[in-house]
């Protein structure tokens, strides 16, 4: 073993945000390359459901950055620590209040608790009154930190290009959904991408060049683009037809922002400071980083070729939607919020004839490209209306097509419990009077076929919580049965395709839908 690998068996690296879109790729490549990794998550159960929470120098770690304690403990005999947390993607409704916090907790834990340096995945954009507040209050972090005394390295980053990555998805739908665009002045302005290979590249390997320490760097693609260079980018990638941009002068940042809301999966408390800082130049003011870390930069055209690969290929490793927190516990008689105690539920059972395994691979491909078995149109309607009140929608689809990991996104649903071949907990986070889940149980009968069990529950809010339920009570006559039946019938294929029909006439045997 080298002097190098030594070092890094005994070095011990924190990193926040672990689950979120950067932190969720770097932890595996800092494991693979021998480090001990202690990853922070505000959701335990979602941290280690990630395939890479058995490794033998992994560490997971319970907190919130933006409880001082949490962090305290979380610094604890580590050497390094990365600084990945960003309240706007969390969905903090003032995340400029929330990270001047967290950037303050993350100073005052690290100070004479041994603590080498800390590095900070940070935004570009030069210093004026007319930075947006996302780029506003990336600038403001790293200035922080900096005030405290731990060394700190700063990477400043414009838009990062990958498969999954929030600017991606603005980018992908938009130019794949609309062949003809009226576009403010926008487009025009010149911007730096970086794969996202490429950052965490950097974010590595400046663990072992002593001249990053205590310094900030710029870091993007050689070449300065525009919006509308990206677009016609990404349009040539995906081989369609020359798209028609018409920039105008009168569309708002604001009106940008609901634009991106309505046509890509972001949802607006997302999209409103991304757009606007769409109208500040981010471009790179140096590229001394280039000098003390060389690698080969993949240009635009190469990073958004291998992102839209990835995401045909359903090889996404990480998701902007992994930043969502897992959904707070289903309240209980006896809890502060469940006011008398008012639920209302449409519960249905079906026996499948196929096994256990086949059925559960019908349940956790629901949703996405898929669908939802039955009443398609009807799912799209409400995915609509929950868009047009600022809600999340469909769009949002999911991270894979048939794997689900706990805190995956599923449409306007998270995976709040996943236990295969048994129990999948869905959690919606659709604007709605109340709460809702959507539950299915699998037991294996002992016949060998399968009993499927679907528990919808709705626990109303105030006076419009009871009147949405009585709204859309005559569709859930529909889509329910229809969606348990639609699962039974997929299952019971599968079963046919791989053995002799055992229902040949595919009709579902004792329903209580």
């Amino acid at each position: 073993m080298s002097n190098q690998q030594k070092q890094m068996a005994k070095t011990r690296i924190l990193v926040t945000g672990a689950t979120g879109y950067i932190g969720g790729r770097l932890v595996p490549k800092l494991l693979a390359a021998g480090y001990i990794v202690k990853a922070l998550s505000r959701s335990l159960p979602k941290l280690l459901s990630r395939p890479w929470s058995s490794h033998p120098n992994f560490e997971p770690a319970s907190g919130d950055v933006l409880n001082l304690e949490d962090i305290e403990n979380a610094v604890k005999n580590c050497d390094i620590v990365y600084y990945l947390v960003h309240s706007m993607v969390s969905g903090q409704s003032d995340f400029e209040t929330a990270d001047r916090r967290s950037a303050e907790n993350i100073v005052t834990a690290t100070k004479n608790k041994g603590v080498k340096r800390i590095i900070y995945l940070g935004g570009l954009g030069l210093d004026n009154p007319s930075l947006s507040k996302h780029l506003r209050s990336r600038r403001e972090v790293a200035q922080i930190l900096e005030q405290g005394s731990v060394p700190v390295t700063v990477f400043n980053a414009a838009m990062i290009i990958g498969s999954g990555s929030a600017s991606f998805e603005i980018l992908r739908y938009l130019v794949d959904r609309l062949p003809v665009m009226v576009t403010p002045k926008w487009v025009s302005t010149p911007v730096q991408p970086i794969a996202v290979a490429n950052v965490l590249e950097y974010l590595i390997a400046c663990l072992h060049v002593e001249e990053t320490v205590g310094r900030s760097f710029d870091i993007g693609v050689p070449e300065i683009l525009t919006y509308l260079d990206l677009m016609r980018i990404y349009a040539n990638a995906a081989n369609l037809p020359e798209r028609k941009i018409i920039p105008v002068p009168i569309l708002t940042p604001r009106l940008s922002s609901y634009w991106i809301h309505l046509v890509t999966p972001l949802p607006a408390y997302i999209a409103r400071p991304l757009a606007e800082g769409l109208k500040n130049p981010v471009i790179c003011s140096n590229d001394e980083i280039t000098r003390l870390i060389p690698q080969r930069l993949l240009n635009c055209a190469e990073a958004i070729s291998l992102a839209l690969e990835r995401t045909l290929e359903h090889h996404v490793e990480t998701h902007w939607t992994d930043s969502g927190i897992l959904p707070v516990e289903w309240p209980q008689p006896g809890d502060p919020d469940w006011s008398g105690g008012t639920l209302f539920e449409d519960f249905r059972q079906i026996t499948v004839e196929a096994p256990i395994q086949n059925v559960w691979e019908a349940v956790a491909q629901i949703g996405g490209k898929k669908g939802w078995y039955y009443g398609n149109w009807l799912w799209k309607l409400r995915g609509l209306v929950d868009k047009l009140t600022g809600g999340v929608g469909l769009r949002r689809g999911r991270r894979d097509p048939k794997n689900l990991m706990l805190g995956d996104a599923v449409d306007f649903w998270r995976v709040s419990v996943v236990k295969p071949p048994e129990h999948l907990t869905l959690f919606s986070e659709m604007r709605l009077p109340g709460k809702a889940l959507l539950e299915f149980h699998l037991q294996v009968q002992e016949n060998g076929t399968t009993l499927l069990k679907q528990h919808a529950r709705f626990f109303p809010k105030g006076i419009l919580g009871p009147l949405y339920w009585y709204a859309t009570s005559p569709f859930h006559i529909f889509i329910f049965p229809g969606m348990i039946r639609g699962i039974a019938r997929s299952s019971m294929l599968k079963n046919q395709s791989q053995s002799k029909p055992m229902n040949p006439d595919g009709n579902e045997t004792n329903c209580s839908c």
